[in-house]
């Protein structure tokens, strides 16, 4: 399904609301416990026939423990999954800025392989930006809630602490974001959720293209990487040919009420 993605310029998109901001973490807990007890379904998911090494970026304010559920589900489909090993997501300080470019360089290296690169929310933006430094090393980008087009801070509840931990930044987000920047040379695919607390959902979207798909699904932005729809389809772009133009994702049948609009 082909999603048309304007421009924001202009319009009152502004961050989540109070009340799905304050619920977003309870909702993300009430997720990863039913995906407690529901992921053994993911064991039916496509896996590719080549099993390429996949890196994954957290987002502001967290760590590679965030990210060991999704981790731990891509590593029983037989993917080699690797955390970035940068300790707690501050942004763009002088450490992470040169850790995640050494980290992809490294998996890289030990698989001779391009990397799938998934990003969580700030971890989307770093992952889109290695992309366009690094084609050559990267075979896909997935983002999860990350607000890939946004023009304000005030799109973003994220802003405070942000704004908080931006001492430590050796770069700052030239916004809007991706303004002119050309779409990505290599298949990726933008997740995003109307019930997102965290981000404008609008923000999140990418321009749709041959390469270029958007994902919307039912989920918290803390619970995109437990959130049993959301790793499916995870898995289903991860299946995809090498150096192809990605084919439309189709949900499974007994999964079509969380992707609205499919």
């Amino acid at each position: 399904m082909t999603t048309t993605v304007s421009k924001l310029s202009g319009s009152n998109v502004k961050s989540p609301r109070l009340l799905r901001w304050a619920s977003d973490g309870p909702r993300a807990t009430m997720e990863f416990a039913t995906y407690l007890s529901t992921w053994p379904a993911m064991l039916a998911a496509p896996v590719s026939d080549d099993l390429q090494p996949i890196l994954v970026l957290p987002g502001l304010g967290t760590a590679d423990v965030n990210t060991v559920p999704l981790r731990q589900t891509l590593r029983r489909l037989g993917y080699p999954t690797y955390g970035w090993r940068l300790g707690v997501n501050i942004g763009p300080s002088a450490k992470i800025t040169a850790g995640m470019r050494d980290r992809l360089a490294e998996v890289y290296e030990r698989h001779q392989a391009p990397v799938s690169v998934i990003g969580w929310s700030l971890g989307g933006i770093y992952a889109r930006q290695l992309a366009r430094e690094t084609p050559e090393m990267i075979r896909q980008v997935i983002t999860l809630g990350s607000p890939i087009k946004l023009e304000r801070h005030s799109q973003s509840n994220a802003r405070h602490l942000y704004n908080l931990l931006r001492r430590f930044h050796v770069t700052d987000l030239q916004l809007p974001l991706e303004a002119d920047a050309p779409p990505l040379p290599m298949p990726s695919t933008a997740f995003y959720s109307r019930t997102d607390g965290i981000v404008a959902w609008q923000a999140c979207r990418d321009n749709p293209g041959p390469m270029a798909e958007n994902i919307e699904v039912l989920c918290s932005h803390f619970g995109f990487g437990h959130n049993l729809p959301t790793v499916w389809a995870i898995a289903d772009r991860l299946a995809l040919p090498a150096a192809e133009s990605p084919a439309p994702f189709r949900p499974p049948r007994w999964m079509r009420y969380a992707y609205p609009g499919r």
